[in-house]
């Protein structure tokens, strides 16, 4: 019994780590450097009525469907 028991151990820790390396989880987001945040909020700072603009027309495109 025991040794049927580290057998079967064995083989669902190898099927476990088999199927992890299949599927992995992609919970964390992919990874943004500091400078390219930076790069980002300065660009979001510089054309914000350029953002509101593209919200407003995706909203009216959606109103007009």
């Amino acid at each position: 019994m025991n040794r049927r028991k580290k057998i079967k151990d064995i083989y669902d820790k190898r099927m476990k780590q088999a199927n992890l390396k299949i599927n992995p989880k992609k919970a964390k987001p992919k990874y943004i450097s500091k400078a390219e945040r930076a790069k980002m909020e300065a660009e979001a700072a510089a054309n914000p009525s350029m953002d509101l603009n593209a919200e407003a027309s995706e909203t009216s495109e959606i109103q007009d469907a």
